[in-house]
């Protein structure tokens, strides 16, 4: 069995109402002036409001940031650093999904440490101790609550840089199912796709190990049944609670055994199409899965994930439970609306050389279970521009 060294940095909190609790939270942590982040979606849902109103009740000042954009940039996090910087904070909560919680995270290191984003590109560049961070999530997806890392793109050319290093992560994850429910259907599409893909990338990656392995599955086995019944019924709490669980679990198994090549694959999409991110690992994770099944490894631990939520059972067979694996997923997508196709994002398939090579360039790419080389990349995306329906 693989090595591994767990280091709990997180304290989880779960449970419809849980938001309550964040008033004490920051006061324990030491927090006297907040800076919270947000965008403008949360601040019109009302969320924003009611998180300030929680902290002022306990007593503590606030500062707002409420700019957060989808996939943030270094221009992102240096806005919200002049707003902390001036409001002179020692504690910070990131509300919305994981580009409120990457832009704190992000913020967090330039104001701690200095310099500028690209110095923490990679791991561990952070030498000086870091703020306090609460983090908050309102969708079920990234499980940006339970990692280290802050993904945050150059503003002129759009890289994304994964910026990990322990200090940045949350020292509590409040989980409130109830924070969900105000998030737009597609939303709740896309982030559920990518809290899935989390639990399958994860099970399989070359740094798997017995811990990341539970988290994974249990993941698996939260997310597979919850999500259809969130996509039907949006105010369904239970479904919702087994949502953001599973993807706080997946995000956990991130923080352990990292992605791989549907990761890879997906970041140059949104990049240079700009497709969601949820829709960019949904169009690419069937194909990924067919091609790392090739693994006779990696085989049985698609396998075993199979077997978590009862989709298969290994003592039938191999390809059998790889098969289902593959059929269920694909059903997931298509419930979830996601699109089938490359061409169905309007992409060019004189694209593919350069998507590949961006892709094999992707850090992610490196725990993938089979080495994925530039012409991998290049045949998974041309088999990703062919609509599949299996499992409708």
């Amino acid at each position: 069995m693989t090595a591994f060294d767990y280091q709990p940095r997180t304290r989880l909190v779960f449970g419809e109402g849980c938001v309550a609790q964040l008033g004490a939270l920051a006061r324990w942590l030491g927090g006297r002036r907040v800076l919270l982040v947000t965008d403008p979606g949360l601040v019109a849902a009302g969320h924003a409001d009611r998180a300030r109103d929680i902290l002022l009740d306990a007593g503590l000042e606030i500062v707002l940031f409420d700019q957060v954009r989808e996939n943030p940039t270094t221009g992102c996090v240096d806005r919200c650093l002049e707003i902390a910087r001036e409001g002179q904070v020692d504690l910070l909560v990131g509300l919305g999904g994981g580009s409120a919680m990457d832009t704190a995270k992000g913020c967090n290191l330039l104001l701690t440490n200095g310099g500028r984003i690209h110095d923490y590109w990679g791991v561990g560049k952070a030498g000086k101790p870091m703020l306090p961070f609460i983090a908050i999530p309102t969708t079920a997806g990234t499980g940006s609550e339970c990692q280290s890392a802050a993904l945050i793109a150059d503003e002129q050319t759009h890289q994304k840089m994964a910026c990990l290093d322990p200090k940045a992560a949350a020292r509590v994850a409040l989980l409130d199912p109830a924070l969900t429910v105000s998030q737009p259907p597609a939303v709740t599409a896309h982030t559920g796709i990518d809290a899935l893909t989390h639990s399958v990338e994860t099970a399989v990656t070359r740094k798997r190990n017995p811990l990341s392995r539970m988290f994974s599955h249990e993941a698996f086995r939260l997310l597979v049944p919850a999500l259809p019944r969130v996509l039907q019924d949006p105010h369904d709490l239970e479904a919702r609670g087994q949502m953001l669980l599973g993807a706080a679990y997946a995000g956990l198994a991130i923080e352990n055994s990292m992605l791989g090549a549907a990761h890879a694959a997906a970041n140059p999409l949104t990049a240079q199409l700009d497709v969601t991110h949820g829709e960019a690992v949904g169009i690419m994770l069937p194909a990924v899965v067919r091609f790392n099944a090739h693994d006779p490894g990696c085989r049985l631990a698609y396998a075993e994930l199979a077997s978590t939520p009862e989709i298969a059972c290994v003592s039938e067979g191999l390809e059998l439970a790889v098969n289902a694996l593959c059929a269920r997923l694909e059903s997931l997508l298509n419930q979830a609306g996601i699109a089938r196709s490359l061409a169905a994002i309007g992409a060019d398939v004189h694209l593919i050389p350069t998507l590949a090579e961006a892709a094999a360039r992707q850090w992610t790419a490196n725990f993938n279970p089979r080495p994925v080389t530039a012409a991998d990349f290049a045949r998974l995306y041309a088999e990703a521009f062919e609509p599949r329906g299996d499992g409708a």
